[in-house]
């Protein structure tokens, strides 16, 4: 097990029913938590699991404008041009210019309790205790494979390992946050099916260890 302290100035963790304007959840999803563990050691032979979510500091939003284009590549229009076809995927980022609102976090502050599982890609001569080792050593210099983030690429994460102990300064807030974003299901071949949460909060504390998990009806097929 592994604690990391993870902080910043915004972050954005967007709703995904909200198809226009980008509105955060209340806090950290556990893909995302995930997203940073692995952009500070990623190994084919381990799978981080996020247990917990310590939220350190209240939960507030900003809101602002940012430009952006309304209008998406269309990923038909790719597989056709990569097979021959004609088709232009040309995009006028001035003619389709717009502003949109985002709802975002401000001045985050959480700590990741995190343990990996062994998966079959790994070594013979790797260990639980090596790649724990090697993730320790990058916490304390700093080092990343990726920048982390929180939510949007705009939204840098400062990380570093906790060495508070079991004393947690969390916020003493209980909520329902509602059903949250957990992660992707990656059991299938031929499609990806995203997974929700029921996630709750107990005096500042999200436990992941045992909720309840499933597929939208849509996704099942």
């Amino acid at each position: 097990m592994i604690r990391i302290e993870v902080w910043g100035d915004k972050a954005c963790f967007t709703r995904p029913e909200f198809k226009v304007e980008r509105i955060s959840y209340d806090v950290i999803t556990p893909s995302a938590a995930r997203g940073i563990l692995d952009c500070v050691y990623w190994h084919p032979g381990l799978k981080w699991k996020v247990d917990r979510i310590y939220v350190l500091n209240p939960i507030k939003y900003v809101d602002f404008k940012r430009n952006e284009v309304k209008t998406r590549l269309n990923g038909n229009k790719a597989i056709k041009m990569m097979n021959g076809g004609c088709e232009s995927l040309f995009l006028d980022a001035v003619a389709e210019r717009t502003q949109r609102t985002t709802k975002a976090l401000k001045n985050v502050h959480y700590v990741l309790e995190a343990h990996f599982q062994m998966t079959k890609n790994a070594n013979p001569q790797d260990t639980p205790g090596k790649f724990y080792a090697i993730t320790r050593k990058r916490l304390e210099k700093g080092r990343c494979s990726a920048e982390p983030y929180f939510g949007c690429r705009e939204f840098p994460v400062a990380f570093r390992e906790w060495n508070g102990g079991d004393n947690i300064p969390t916020i003493d807030d209980t909520k329902d946050l509602g059903y949250m974003f957990f992660d992707y299901d990656y059991s299938r071949s031929d499609i990806i099916r995203p997974i929700f949460f029921h996630a709750k909060m107990i005096h500042g504390v999200i436990s992941l260890t045992d909720v309840e998990i499933g597929i939208p009806q849509s996704h099942w097929l």
